[in-house]
């Protein structure tokens, strides 16, 4: 079972010796486009995130390996496309492989291409409900098939007495192998995050619901229902 730092009693340094240890970092973006506000929260986030490994370190060891979502080559080719994918989390890979940590290959690169191309399909919507219960499978099974690939690459390569970090984002399915001692890295500023998208969310889906109120006052127009989701 994971646990969260930050929410549980300081471990001591006994307690982590021998074994696997791996720490859980959520990936969150904030792309050009998002608010100034957001960017802001994001911005302390990642900043959080160096600390509390920093932290974690020094208790337990230093980073021996570290595995990224997305990524299916390691080293310094694994680098280059993580730049391109993701600035923070890459500025602290970055430091960390220039200090000789591993960086591994996590994916395999044609089944995560597949899985994020059947979740972009379920974002678009369908009029037909056998069409959005196919995808939907496919998406299923993929996505079961790339969190075990996540798993065994983890539990091959990560050795006894070594600590990992591995990047990826929140609610995912990968399950550790039970050797393996997983800690969620939850800075304060995540906590944020979340509440600044859950008043974003909520603000929106009361002016659909307006939306919605209105165009029901106007069902002589022809219109045809939305599509199912």
């Amino acid at each position: 079972m994971a646990e969260e730092l930050g929410k549980i009693e300081k471990p001591t340094v006994e307690s982590f010796r021998g074994g696997r240890k791996i720490f859980v970092i959520p990936l969150v973006f904030a792309g050009d486009e998002a608010p100034q506000e957001y960017r802001e929260k994001c911005d302390r986030y990642w900043r959080q995130v160096v600390e509390q490994i920093a932290g974690q370190e020094s208790r337990v060891g230093k980073t021996a390996r570290v595995y990224h979502e997305s990524i299916a080559i390691g080293g310094e080719d694994g680098l280059k496309v993580m730049e391109r994918w993701n600035q923070q989390s890459y500025q602290i890979v970055k430091e960390k492989v220039g200090g000789g940590v591993v960086l591994e290959a996590t994916e395999l690169a044609g089944l995560a291409d597949e899985c994020m191309d059947w979740e972009r399909c379920l974002m678009l919507g369908f009029f037909s409900r056998k069409v959005a219960d196919t995808i939907a499978e496919n998406y299923r099974i993929s996505s079961k098939e790339r969190y075990e690939y996540i798993s065994r690459r983890i539990g091959e390569s990560l050795q006894t007495g070594e600590v990992a970090l591995l990047f990826i984002r929140e609610g995912h399915a990968v399950q550790f192998p039970a050797d393996i001692d997983v800690f969620m890295v939850a800075p304060p500023a995540l906590d944020e995050i979340h509440r600044w998208l859950r008043d974003r969310r909520q603000a929106a889906e009361e002016g659909q619901e307006f939306d919605e109120h209105e165009g029901h006052e106007h069902t002589d127009n022809g219109e045809r229902d939305k599509p199912a989701k």
